[in-house]
This record gives structure tokens, C-alpha cells and sequence, in this order.
């Protein structure tokens, strides 16, 4: 489908072009953030449709889910990983409602995800989303919501504690920085629902984790995850 421009968008995109965030190209009518090449080429998982896949499994003995899936992997090297890191601090926040779009339309189309009562974003503490602008976890919500039809909560779960970034942790590290630092706002609002529950990269599971533990240890729900991107 092409875009429709005014004419003040017009006279900008001719000036100012779009690119792709990958390879640099000029992006053509209908293409937004990436390429159409570059999309095609991106890792996708496509274990949003397989039990058992290697990120449940993250899960396994930690946390009692339904389901869980990435869109694509994340590796170290790739050049996907651009997208993440403008997400999450250069102010792209389009990139995770693009993409969280295109993941949305995949898990549209499981049974699993489908029945679905509210998506949430795995929360900042409101220190570090202000000094953000946003949560990049929201915004993957806000893109997964356009696909599935259904609403985004962020303010059920909170995040009462600050903690230091996760990025140089190992495991247990990662574990102890995230016990403990989520609160359950009114409960019932999620008492026997189907909760989506999202982040941008699923590295050791922990965040996720802690979270799911919380939400459990208030209200009897049931807890599915959807990460952008899975570090494997």
C-alpha cells in the first residue's frame, strides 16, 4: 500500500528521504524502517507456532507460562542489532512499533496468542523512562495491539525499585538486580485473564521472570511472553 503524503510531508521526504536502518538505501513507497530486502532477510524465529521452543524452555521450572516466542534472534554481530539499540536509546521509537506490528500480524495467526485479554509491557522505573522519553517495551505493545485487536495495559504492573542496567550481568546477577522490584496495581482487573506479557530482548529470562512471579503471586491469570528479539 503507498503512502499518502500532504503536501508539507511531500516536500520533507523529498528533501529528507527515508533510508533503510539497515543498509543504508533509499526506502520506496510502503516500505517503513527497513528495506523490503532487508526485511526478508531478517532471523526470524517462527517459534511463535511450535511448543516447547527454545524460549519457553528459558521458562521451564522458573515460572509456570503458557506460551512464549520471539520474532527474530539476536545475535552478537548481527546487523539487526541496530534496530534494538536506536530503540531503546536513540529515540526510534517508531522502530519498535513497526516491528511490533509485524510480529503482532505472525502471532495473530496461533490460537495460543489469539485469545488474549490484555498486552503488557514489562515496566521502566519512572526515573529511567523519564530520562528515556518512553518504555521501548510499550512501544513494542502499542505495535502488537495495531495486529491483535486487543488493549495495552501499562499500569497494572509497576516498577517500584530503580535497578542498574542488566547488560553486564550474568544470570544470578541479573536474577538478584530484578527480585523483587515489581508491584501488582488492582489486581483484579487481571483475575483469570490471558495476559501478554512483552519485552525487547530476551537474554537469560530473568526481568521476565521476576515479573511473571509478581503477577502471579496477586491474581490467578494466565501469562504468555513475546520478547522482539531473542539472544541466543
Amino acid at each position: 500500500m503507498f503512502k499518502v503524503f500532504k503536501p508539507v510531508q511531500y516536500f520533507l521526504h523529498l528533501i529528507y528521504p527515508d533510508i533503510c536502518e539497515i543498509c543504508n538505501k533509499y526506502l520506496v513507497h510502503g516500505e517503513k524502517i527497513i528495506c523490503s530486502d532487508c526485511r526478508i532477510d531478517i532471523p526470524l524465529t517462527h517459534n511463535w507456532n511450535e511448543r516447547g521452543n527454545s524460549v519457553e524452555q528459558i521458562f521451564w521450572g522458573r515460572a509456570p507460562i503458557v506460551s512464549a516466542a520471539s520474532y527474530f534472534f539476536f545475535a552478537r554481530g548481527s546487523k539487526y542489532r541496530i534496530l534494538l539499540h536506536k530503540l531503546k536509546y536513540a529515540g526510534r521509537y517508531d522502530i519498535g512499533i513497526t516491528l511490533g506490528s509485524w510480529f503482532g500480524a505472525e502471532l495473530a495467526t496461533c490460537k495460543i496468542f489469539a485469545d488474549v485479554d490484555f498486552i503488557i509491557p514489562v515496566p521502566l522505573h519512572p526515573k529511567k523512562q523519564q530520562s528515556r522519553g518512553y518504555n521501548q517495551s510499550e512501544k513494542i505493545c502499542n505495535g502488537l495491539s495495531e495486529s491483535l485487536k486487543k488493549p495495552v495495559d501499562s499500569k497494572t504492573v509497576i516498577r517500584s525499585e530503580f535497578t542498574n542496567t542488566q547488560t553486564k550481568k550474568n544470570r544470578m546477577e541479573r536474577w538478584r538486580n530484578v527480585s523483587n522490584v515489581f508491584e501488582i496495581k488492582n489486581p483484579e482487573k487481571l483475575k483469570d485473564k490471558h495476559i501478554l506479557l512483552v519485552d525487547d530482548v530476551l537474554t537469560t529470562g530473568a526481568t521476565l521472570e521476576a515479573c511473571c512471579n509478581a503477577i502471579l503471586s496477586k491474581v490467578e491469570c494466565r501469562i504468555s511472553i513475546a520478547t522482539l528479539a531473542f539472544a541466543h
